[in-house]
């Protein structure tokens, strides 16, 4: 079995690079509608070094449908003009700059050939072309390049392209993605080979990825735990879509909701458990929410995209909260960032046995075997929690920090470096 970094090796590890500045591409935006690992972890490694995350570059396609939205407006001028290209994140600790890149084009649906890798390699050097301009305007001498799941740029980055550290983080099963499975098994064990480092975020990832090379590691998801136990140890007002819930037992969901939850399993807990009130928190993305009617049910509620800061103020209503995903080849490679944030609110947790890592957590959480197994379970978990168990949840959502979990990346940088030497 992969292992990660023991807590031992993170306590005693120190931040290598230092001097170093941080270039990171991410395929999550910093402001999209859900938290992503890439912005915490960059957050993280602003509190020792400068880092300059790039956006995930808009299409024109993309410009022309999303022009008149908030986000969009905001970066206009860099989109369309290459000017103001730098944001600096409000409530961030450290040094953290957010780069938009100009326009690229829409290619992802293209199939393999010419045209799309001829297309591809403008697109990269668009993006390689806003790396040149971080370098030269902030005076950057040496740097690692932070790759965190956005395959489809890199290929073609010139020869002369030398990172001084090349990371590459794989999130996702690609081969299985609705978005990246066209381009991105190829792009990625390209980027795989090349990088001095491949961190996964599931053991089944670092297993899929040892086929490209033999510099990969299991590095899990992780959570912001002081955010989440306000849950439990704040006084935090009832959201406007709970009201009225009052004396109700409440089971909820946050995040995505993509194609990776079961949808007829969701509607089987809403029926066996009319008594109950199901909170969807998350942006709808799967048109299976629609076919399997759910927005007609009298007992459930969607509540749409909240920020992160909001998340413990609908957990803290919440009498349990559950994991309902699919089990098929992508869950299989899944870390779910949302356990460690449940654990962190206190809530009794119930899953599916979709993945490997899910299972490091059966002391503390419910795991389900079959649809019924899961509505049963469900029934029970709303029924309530002791102090006892709601303190244990916690203490092993603290042990699983962002703060420890990059720590745990700079004592694998460290290892990877002295073996380079």
């Amino acid at each position: 079995m992969e292992q990660a970094v023991s807590q031992e090796q993170a306590r005693t590890s120190t931040i290598p690079l230092e001097g170093y500045d941080i270039i990171m591409l991410a395929l999550p935006r910093f402001d999209g509608p859900y938290a992503s690992n890439s912005y915490s972890i960059a957050r993280e490694f602003a509190k020792t070094h400068r880092v300059f995350l790039i956006d995930n570059p808009y299409t024109i396609k993309d410009y022309l449908s999303e022009r008149k939205q908030p986000t969009v407006k905001r970066r206009k001028e860099a989109l369309l003009k290459g000017k103001n290209i730098y944001y600096k994140p409000e409530g961030v600790e450290g040094d953290l700059t957010v780069v938009t890149p100009k326009l690229v084009y829409p290619i992802n649906w293209m199939n393999p050939g010419g045209l799309y890798e001829s297309l591809s390699k403008i697109n990269d050097k668009i993006v390689y072309k806003t790396i040149e301009r971080i370098l030269r305007d902030h005076n950057v001498e040496r740097f690692m390049y932070f790759n965190s799941y956005h395959p489809l740029f890199g290929k073609y980055f010139p020869d002369s392209w030398q990172p001084d550290f090349d990371v590459y983080h794989c999130m996702d099963d690609v081969a299985h993605s609705e978005y990246l499975d066209r381009h991105g098994p190829e792009r990625e064990d390209y980027l795989v080979a090349r990088a001095d480092l491949t961190i996964t975020t599931s053991r089944e990832l670092c297993r899929l990825k040892k086929k490209a090379s033999d510099k990969v590691v299991y590095l899990p998801n992780a959570a912001y735990s002081h955010i989440f136990r306000k849950a439990v140890e704040n006084d935090l007002p009832r959201p406007e879509e709970m009201k009225g819930l009052e004396g109700k037992k409440v089971i909820g969901y946050t995040g995505n909701l993509d194609t990776r939850p079961n949808y007829p399993l969701i509607r089987k807990v809403a029926e066996q458990h009319k008594d109950k009130v199901i909170v969807l928190v998350g942006p709808r993305n799967s048109k299976e929410i629609k076919e399997q009617r759910l927005d007609e049910m009298d007992n459930i509620i969607f509540t749409g995209s909240k920020k992160l800061e909001e998340l413990p103020g609908y957990l803290k209503y919440m009498d349990a909260v559950m994991i309902p995903f699919k089990c098929n080849t992508l869950t299989r490679s899944i870390y779910p960032l949302k356990i460690n944030e449940y654990l962190a609110a206190g809530r009794a947790v119930i899953s599916t046995r979709f993945s490997e890592d899910i299972q490091d957590f059966e002391e503390v959480i419910r795991l389900a075997d079959s649809e019924d197994e899961f509505v049963r379970l469900a029934g029970e978990a709303a029924e309530g929690s002791t102090n006892e168990e709601i303190k244990k949840r916690m203490a092993v959502a603290d042990s699983n920090t962002w703060e420890k979990r990059v720590k745990q990346f700079w004592q694998l940088v460290a290892e990877r470096t002295e073996s380079l030497q």
